[in-house]
């Protein structure tokens, strides 16, 4: 049997010569100039637009903001986030993408290991610090669905001991730490290059395509999205952020906005799979990634559908498979692999004693080759994970790899099918997450003596995180409050890393070594609700109101399975129980599947309690029955 090894076809010889992002940018500045480079609703702006507006904002700078400076970004899809992107590499500064909503804590934490030399954002998002900082306000576009009106530079020197970006870096992104505390990833150009001239090339992005600007700013493939776009002479539409609650509302956006080509996360993808696919969108290519694909598309999907894999050490993608209507399993309903490396890109199989194993057996997935990042910005951490490669059975121009710590088999055609984690994480809507990393956010709290958080899957195989609690015994202090410790580490996580349940125990079972029985934790979420632990402050059994109606039994049933809360009332938020985009979207078709009724995200997320919700759902229902004239 041939070994586990397969490089991408090779990247042709002048790659080296190839242009940076930047400079293929300026190109079609200079060719297509009044071309739309970014259109949000109502509001466009041309390659010639947005390239002044980078240099009003470099000016303002004055060589405030230098090359290799790491600049934190906490803006949402806009043009402004675009201008930004455009004005950091046109002056060799470090593009640090947080997202428009950071944790203060968390912001504050990379903070102290990363030398930021300025954030950009909206003041009052900012970190306290960052607010008393010196402010310089920016010239950037102010109109749009997720725009913010004078957005601001925030300077603070770099903190004492934090680690700069490595030379040549063009843009940074977090990932989730087994420490607790978030890890920086440092990307060059060269890496992101070879990954847009492969996403050009399978897409077809050219002048006239639209391309969505649509995976939240946090992380990496939104990077993808905005300088595919911008290295391509196409135009950037950014994504309200309704859209991705609802996957009704993300495919009306598609058809309103003759997006052609469009990049979303695997949770997000597969509930539209599972409905007839709508007719009449313009979308051509559908590049979905973040998360196991568990079904293919079926023979009704227009769009040429790309599961993508790849860590952000290894620059969003590298692998995919494409599906389209007329391949001829498109009936099968296995889970698709994840394909074959785009090219430059080389991946191996690996066993636990670190030799390439034979094609057809189990092992570790390592990457090499062009698009792997420069590293973490620690310098032990990148020690531990990319590494030198096995001795035997490795191209000769693959001199370092990543150890991915996924479980892979490469099929006998070459073919990558995925397995699972070799480690302790987890994906929760389609972000990698470290359960020490919410432990760790969760022992903030004074009382907390130590946590525990799990990831249980439901009958679909999809996980979501319960944190278990041991108080500090014999304190002074009131036992820690299950909801208020999701309110606190919202400061410190990701949305996708909260917790969608705590649960406060007397003590942890241990195992025969000594160490907390986590498979006994889990076991426990498999229980009949009635026998779980409950939540303090929760409902000491998981059964309905009396009197309550059809569509309270609906609603509540639906949200205390989807976030394993089997005490949750009617007067409680949807979001401070833990709700988070996904799980919204998942309410939302079921509550369309079971009335017909089809509520929008927002509907939903600016209502105070479950009760409300409900409130909106009769309303909805009842005119529904009117106008059918029930």
């Amino acid at each position: 049997m041939a070994p586990s090894v397969l490089s991408g076809k090779a990247v042709d010889a002048e790659t080296s010569g190839i242009p940076g992002v930047l400079a293929q940018y300026e190109e079609w500045v200079r060719r297509t100039p009044e071309a739309p480079a970014v259109v949000d609703g109502a509001h466009s702006w041309t390659y010639r637009q947005i390239d002044e507006a980078a240099d009003a904002v470099v000016r303002a700078w004055n060589g405030r903001v230098c090359p290799g400076d790491l600049v934190g970004v906490c803006l949402d899809r806009s043009a402004a986030l675009v201008v930004t992107a455009v004005a950091l590499a046109r002056v060799g500064a470090v593009y640090l993408p947080l997202g428009p909503r950071p944790g203060e804590r968390r912001i504050a934490a990379v903070g102290e290991d990363v030398g930021v030399t300025c954030l950009i954002g909206a003041p009052e998002v900012l970190p306290q610090r960052h607010r008393e900082a010196e402010h310089l306000v920016l010239p950037l576009p102010g109109e749009g669905a997720n725009a913010v009106a004078g957005a601001v530079a925030a300077f603070l020197p770099p903190a004492p001991g934090s680690r700069p970006a490595p030379a040549g870096a063009l843009y940074s992104v977090l990932t989730s730490g087994s420490t607790g505390r978030p890890k920086a990833v440092a990307v060059a150009g060269p890496a992101l290059t070879s990954l847009l001239a492969w996403y050009r090339e399978e897409t077809g992005l050219g002048p006239g395509d639209r391309q969505s600007l649509l995976i939240g700013v946090a992380f990496d493939p939104h990077v993808m999205e905005l300088w595919g776009g911008l290295t391509s002479g196409a135009a950037l539409i950014p994504a309200p952020d309704a859209v991705r609650w609802d996957p009704s509302a993300l495919t009306d956006w598609w058809r309103e906005a003759a997006v052609t080509v469009a990049v979303t996360a695997t949770p997000m993808t597969e509930p539209l799979l599972d409905r007839p696919w709508p007719q009449d969108l313009v979308l051509r290519h559908l590049v979905v990634g973040g998360d196991r694909m568990r079904r293919r598309p079926g023979a009704d999907v227009t769009a040429v559908v790309h599961n993508a894999y790849g860590p952000a050490e290894a620059t969003v993608a590298t692998t995919t498979h494409a599906m389209r209507a007329t391949d001829g399993d498109v009936h099968d309903d296995a889970a698709p692999p994840i394909g074959v490396p785009l090219p430059g890109v080389c991946v191996l199989v690996a066993g636990q004693d670190g030799r390439v194993v034979p094609r057809g057996e189990d092992g570790e997935l390592l990457i090499g080759g062009a698009q792997l990042a420069l590293g973490y910005l620690d310098p032990e951490l990148t020690a531990n994970r990319f590494t030198a490669p096995p001795s035997e059975g490795v191209p000769p121009e693959v001199d370092r790899v990543y150890r991915t710590g996924d479980r892979v088999r490469m099929r006998a055609d070459g073919v990558l099918e995925f397995l699972g984690r070799l480690d302790d994480q987890v994906k929760i809507s389609g972000v990698r997450i470290e359960p020490a990393e919410v432990e760790s956010a969760l022992e903030q709290d004074p009382a907390v003596h130590s946590a525990v958080v799990v990831a249980p899957r439901d009958s679909d195989g999809r996980a979501r995180l319960v944190a278990y609690v041991l108080p500090v015994a014999g304190s002074l202090l009131a036992p820690p409050d299950p909801d208020a410790l999701l309110a606190s580490v919202r400061a410190w996580l990701p949305e996708q890393a909260v917790p969608s349940a705590v649960r406060l125990v007397d003590a942890f079972a241990l195992d025969a070594n000594g160490k907390v029985d986590r498979a006994a934790l889990l076991k426990q979420e498999l229980l009949p609700p009635a026998e779980q632990t409950e939540s303090a402050g929760t409902a000491s059994t998981a059964s309905f109101p009396q009197g309550a109606t059809a569509n309270e039994r609906l609603v509540l049933g639906t949200v205390r399975e989807l976030l394993g809360r089997p005490g949750t009332v009617l007067e409680d938020n949807f979001t401070d129980i833990g709700g988070t985009s996904l799980a919204a979207a998942r309410l939302l078709a079921a509550v369309e599947q079971e009335t017909g009724v089809r509520l929008r995200a927002p509907e939903l997320l600016r209502q105070s309690d479950l009760r409300a919700v409900v409130a909106v759902l009769d309303k909805r229902c009842a005119a529904a029955a009117q106008k059918a004239g029930v």
